[in-house]
């Protein structure tokens, strides 16, 4: 994974933070990679309860072009990803987590009660959000702004009283997609009042239409005015929202 520390140090670096006081912490687990037995998937997960944090982040492994792990791959130095394997061990984290005391509040995010990310679910519920500093990501309800990146050219326009950003204004059906797509990762999932209320009817019919086989084949069940995804769902998230984006 070719990372700045080792699994001791992690370790480490946890217990002085733990000792120094600070309760609420998280940790990020990367499952699916080449080299991960299951066995060893399971002595990862086993190791985040045992050392008893209040939040764990957990991704599959993706291959983002350009990156060490890309080079080695495409030269044969690395396997492929295994795409049953990843699966088999995103079951096994939804099985054993959950079981140990951290709820799956979100597909790639587990905690203890009260101690759910907030910053994300702004994200993920279509929120307002304002970011400050350089790269920061901010919406407004209708646009997306972000700050330039560099440091200094961030700092001189804030000393000038200037906002130096740039923006896209999002179309109703571009925040319709978003917000079914995020809404639909986490366990409260996406709210059919809000979106009669945010959106247009044609977009309300459009779902009401979409979702009828995904219901019917289990990846989707309805509850009250929520569409959640099962656990059978939440194996192929991105496939069946993708299925639900409303595309012109």
């Amino acid at each position: 994974m070719n990372r700045a520390h080792n699994v001791h140090q992690a370790h480490d670096s946890i217990k002085r933070v733990q000792d120094a006081g600070w309760e609420n912490i998280t940790v990020d687990l990367i499952y699916g990679t080449p080299t991960l037995s299951h066995e060893q998937w399971q002595e990862n997960m086993q190791t985040v309860i045992d050392i008893n944090v209040p939040h764990l982040s957990a991704y599959g492994l993706t291959v983002e072009e350009k990156t060490p792990l890309h080079h080695a791959i495409k030269k044969g130095k690395q396997l492929p990803l295994d795409e049953d394997k990843s699966k088999v061990q995103f079951e096994m984290l939804m099985d054993f987590i959950p079981k140990n005391g951290l709820e799956q509040y979100e597909i790639s995010n587990f905690a203890k009660k009260g101690y759910e990310a907030k910053h994300n679910g702004s994200y993920w519920t279509d929120e307002k959000y304002l970011g400050l500093g350089p790269s920061a990501h901010s919406f407004d309800g209708e646009r997306r702004i972000w700050n330039i990146s560099n440091n200094i050219r961030y700092i001189n326009s804030i000393k000038k009283g200037q906002l130096n950003n740039d923006f896209e204004v999002l179309s109703q059906e571009q925040r319709f997609n978003e917000y079914v797509l995020t809404s639909l990762r986490t366990k409260e999932g996406c709210n059919l009042d809000y979106v009669k209320s945010r959106f247009s009817p044609f977009l309300v019919d459009f779902l009401t239409f979409s979702i009828k086989k995904w219901l019917k084949n289990g990846e989707i069940e309805q509850k009250r005015n929520f569409l959640v995804l099962t656990k059978k769902g939440k194996l192929v998230a991105d496939w069946v929202a993708s299925e639900l984006f409303y595309i012109n």
